[in-house]
């Protein structure tokens, strides 16, 4: 297996700090080119890393300060920088756009920082992390009720910026938007339609911003009915999923980095995106519609927003029972509650992988009829068995009992790693499938891939495939028909193989068949809507591989997901 060529000065400063070199390519990755000279600035840095510890961070910088002839200490202003930032990185990666003050210094407490505030300060004072200070609603306060004090936290500027940049720009095209059609258009479009879609319709034609909310299924039923009306009536209409996996679903939708002609810059931090549609060069389309809402980070959603011009007419879709989106925020959410746009709670249609999803919404683990072998579920006695029926379903059972092809069927678990992991997974369905040598990064032509860090231009939750690979990197084909993607050796730890996904990146997929590995190693983070995202993911066969035996209908049952502490709400009603 061939490695990238590394940056000299940046491999000989993990050599001497002792640290292996993995961590260095993962360094380069995520701290752009000029990683050696950022770390000797400050070693700390090396907690931007995903993955990397507080202890490794601190083994590090001793090592590294020692080399540079100075004295590490406990209360280095970078140390305490860094920590402040790697809390409430760590709070993003939960879902958090900020945390309260109180909740940081007891986050710092615990990792041995002798003077939160002082770090809490030092990190302000670098601009990465802002003050936030959110005026009380008003209307929510009772006649004779004491005016509560401005709420303070505290998050990342990058998050906090999108998030207040999404809040305005809602309220820009709430507050912009004219009729799309004529009243006597819009009772045509409406006549014989359920009420649902009607209702639907009319908010679409009406109102700046609305919200769908309903399964996938239903959700895009729901779209693909709102474009071809609109379009029909010579309205520009732009629909745009989460990836262009789930576009190739709807026929003349788009993903929305393609809508938004995103990029990465060369030499960026992995993971950095520009977008070439903006205020200054927006959107023609009259209508932006994105089905799939539910997956959008604040920072996406915040580039999608200004990407539209005044007057725009934006729907938004999603399943609320479903898990929020990898990223930090939860727009839809959010953007539900607020109360200032209207929500079209979608009918649902019938049929076993409905019937299945919508058990599991009411909190159930419940059988279905499914005469057409729509949903099985396969018990499994341990973690080992689970794979070795995932592989078995996935190369076998499903192509040769159903018809559905092996590039058809997606595996999607909660976990990246472990016993029944995406990796454990991975490897087993690679030996299957794709056997080889792992040409460049463990990657060989003919592997499938997901992208878990946006690259090159391409989201993350992308499905592609491995079509050249040598020492200097990968040529990725995302799309039939489309040039395939270059991506050199040096992004290639922001791809994953991709037959087995980590459920939160492969859920804007929708392929035919899913089969969905739920282990007993994963109870601990099982939850109704885990259950609800898996379950509905499948376009015409669900398989369930499990051993987790009772704490998965427990999970359906009980445990409504973690919540996320967020500003856009109370930033919309404000």
């Amino acid at each position: 297996m061939s490695e990238p060529v590394l940056d000299p000065a940046l491999a000989e400063l993990f050599a001497t700090a002792g640290v292996p070199e993995g961590y260095a390519r993962r360094a380069a990755d995520r701290l752009g080119a000029r990683a050696a000279e950022l770390l000797r600035e400050d070693p700390w840095r090396l907690l931007r890393v995903p993955g990397v510890r507080p202890e490794q961070a601190d083994h590090f910088a001793r090592r590294v300060l020692e080399r540079l002839g100075e004295q590490p200490r406990p209360d280095d202003p970078r140390r305490g920088r860094a920590l402040v930032v790697h809390v409430l990185t760590e709070a993003a990666r939960r879902g958090h756009t900020a945390m309260t003050p109180q909740a940081v210094r007891s986050a710092l407490g615990a990792l041995r920082v002798p003077d939160p505030d002082r770090a809490i300060e030092a990190a302000l004072d670098e601009a990465e992390v802002v003050p936030l200070l959110e005026e009380p609603d008003l209307d929510a306060l009772a006649v004779d009720e004491d005016l509560p004090e401005p709420e303070e936290s505290l998050g990342l500027a990058r998050y906090a910026l999108a998030e207040e940049a999404a809040a305005e720009g809602l309220r820009r095209l709430t507050a912009t938007a004219g009729p799309l059609l004529p009243d006597e258009t819009v009772r045509s479009l409406r006549s014989g339609l359920p009420e649902d879609r009607a209702l639907a319709v009319t908010a679409a034609a009406r109102t700046g911003v609305s919200v769908l909310h309903g399964a996938p299924g239903d959700v895009e039923r729901a779209v693909v009915l709102i474009a071809r009306a609109f379009a029909g009536q010579g309205v520009d209409v732009a629909v745009a999923s989460a990836t262009m996996t789930a576009a190739r679903r709807l026929g003349g939708g788009t993903g929305l980095y393609g809508l938004l002609e995103a990029v990465c810059p060369p030499g960026a931090p992995g993971g950095a995106v520009a977008f070439g549609r903006g205020e200054q060069r927006p959107l023609e389309a009259g209508l932006v519609v994105v089905p799939d809402a539910q997956v959008l980070d604040v920072e996406t959603a915040a580039a999608l927003v200004e990407a539209c011009a005044d007057g725009t007419h934006l729907v938004l879709g999603g399943d609320p029972a479903a898990l929020p989106s990898v990223g930090p925020g939860r727009v839809l959410a959010d953007l539900a509650g607020s109360e200032t746009v209207p929500v079209i709670d979608l009918e649902p249609e019938g049929g076993p992988l409905a019937e299945f999803a919508a058990a599991a919404r009411r909190g159930e683990l419940a059988a279905v009829d499914a005469p057409g072998r729509e949903v099985v579920v396969v018990p499994a006695g341990s973690e080992q068995e689970a794979v070795h029926r995932a592989v078995q379903l996935v190369t076998d059972s499903i192509p040769r009992a159903l018809g559905i092809p092996v590039e058809d069927v997606q595996v999607v678990t909660p976990l990246a790693g472990g016993r029944a992991g995406a990796a454990a997974l991975n490897a087993a369905l690679k030996e299957r499938l794709n056997p080889g040598p792992g040409v460049c990064g463990g990657f060989d032509p003919g592997d499938r891939v997901i992208v878990a860090v946006p690259v090159e231009g391409v989201a993350a939750g992308e499905i592609g495939t491995v079509v050249d690979a040598s020492p200097a990197g990968l040529r990725v084909a995302f799309a039939a028909g489309a040039e395939p993607v270059a991506v050199p050796a040096a992004a290639l730890p922001r791809l994953r193989h991709g037959w087995a996904a980590v459920l939160g990146l492969a859920r804007a997929a929708r392929p035919p068949a899913v089969v969905a590995v739920l282990p007993q190693e994963a109870a601990g983070s099982l939850s109704r809507p885990l259950a609800v995202t898996a379950f509905g993911l499948a376009r015409r066969h669900l398989s369930v591989v499990h051993n987790a035996g009772e704490a998965l209908a427990r999970a359906v049952r009980e445990q409504t997901g973690a919540p996320r502490e967020t500003r856009l709400a109370r930033l919309l009603r404000q």
